[in-house]
């Protein structure tokens, strides 16, 4: 794919990186430069994790090849507006799939609430948004940390996982790193700090197939079945169940088998 000729990603102006061999983890990293007066926009890049994170303060299985990259930004806006940005990270990384696959494949991408990407219905990709500060500050930082599965991916994961190059593709952290940060700064604008939050909230509708589609939230110790019926006007997701409408604002969501 001569598009990803280099090997030193090319950032957008005014974005910085720091390029680890290996970290605990690169949005703990990112937390702790952010708490030392790091302003941002801040890159933090590493070959390794050895406590990669996902939700819910999950393991991130984090093998050698695939992208481990966490972007730390402050906004000029409250916590509450900032976490809109957990729907926007998902498009961004789906939107970074995206152009790193060719255009049949493209069809076979979708996103699960709130950010996990598939292709063909195999977990490729998911994001861990973490907000720093208080809820009543009128500024908030947040550092989104991405993991791209490009060259393996972990086979003990409740939702099926796949890898790019399982398709034949060849691409390294660092072309990927270079798109994902390029497609981050056209969606970070996009969102314009929650103005066009609607515009947002209708992208990712369209990148996350049909309502009616069978879902199980577990939310604890507590497993609720419905559908999809999409969002409400807060991001959070709507689950149509036999009692009537579940508004779900925190989860694991799975597709019913």
């Amino acid at each position: 794919m001569s598009q990803f000729a280099r090997t030193t990603p090319k950032l957008p102006a005014g974005y910085r990186l720091v390029q680890l061999d290996t970290v605990d983890s690169t949005n703990d990293e990112a937390k702790r430069r952010a708490d030392m007066g790091e302003p941002g926009p801040l890159w933090i890049w590493s070959a390794r994790q050895s406590m990669g994170k996902g939700r819910a303060g999950r393991h991130w299985t984090s093998q050698v090849g695939n992208l481990f990259a966490s972007v730390l930004v402050r906004l000029n806006c409250p916590l509450q507006t900032a976490s809109q940005l957990a729907l926007v990270a998902g498009i961004i990384t789906y939107e970074t799939i995206a152009k790193m696959i060719p255009s049949e494949g493209r069809t076979k991408l979708l996103l699960k609430w709130p950010n996990d990407v598939l292709l063909a219905e195999e977990k490729i990709a998911g994001m861990l948004l973490e907000n720093l500060g208080a809820p009543g500050d009128k500024r908030s930082a947040v550092v989104i940390g991405t993991g791209i599965n490009l060259a393996n991916y972990p086979e003990e994961l409740p939702q099926p996982a796949i890898c790019l190059e399982a398709y034949g593709l060849t691409i390294t952290p660092a072309q990927a790193l270079e798109v994902l940060a390029e497609t981050t700064d056209e969606w970070l604008k996009r969102w314009n700090e929650g103005a066009r939050f609607p515009s947002v909230r209708r992208a990712w509708l369209d990148r996350a197939g049909a309502t009616g589609r069978a879902l199980v939230v577990q939310i604890g110790d507590e497993k609720i079945e419905g559908t999809y019926a999409g969002l409400d006007l807060d991001g959070a997701l709507q689950l149509k169940t036999d009692n009537g409408m579940r508004t779900i604002t925190a989860g694991d969501v799975f597709f019913a088998s």
